[in-house]
Parts: C-alpha cells; structure tokens; sequence
C-alpha cells in the first residue's frame, strides 16, 4: 500500500482521471473530495463490506434450492 501524507487543500491524483482532494482535517477525521468519471464506482470501505456479505448471503440461499428435499 502507498501510504501519502497530505495536507488540507492538497490533491493525489490516481491516473489521468482521478482526483482526490483533502478538503479538511479535523483531529482523526479527515474529508475528501473525489472528481472521477461517472463510470468509476466510489464506496465507502464498510458499505463495500456489507454488499459483499450480502451477495455471498443470497449466493448460498440460492445454493439451498439445488439441494435435494427430504
């Protein structure tokens, strides 16, 4: 991982397209700004966390109708 020590007004940017903008630091909390193209997904780390639970949920419901009924 590429670990960027950046200050408040500062930008990283990821590519040809994409931008990060630190726009404030605020104790251990920081915002950022993001200009991508649409095409690109942006989510939060635990919102992806949670959508990949719950698909490998609904994958192995879904297993549960192949399963022989006794």
């Amino acid at each position: 991982m590429l670990v960027l020590s950046r200050k408040a007004g500062e930008t990283i940017w990821i590519g040809e397209d994409i931008e990060i903008v630190i726009s404030e630091v605020k104790g251990e909390q920081v915002k950022i700004g993001i200009r991508a193209p649409r095409s690109i997904d942006v989510i939060r780390g635990e919102l992806r966390q949670d959508v990949s639970t719950s698909n490998t949920e609904a994958v192995l419901k879904n297993m549960d109708i192949f399963k022989p009924k006794k």
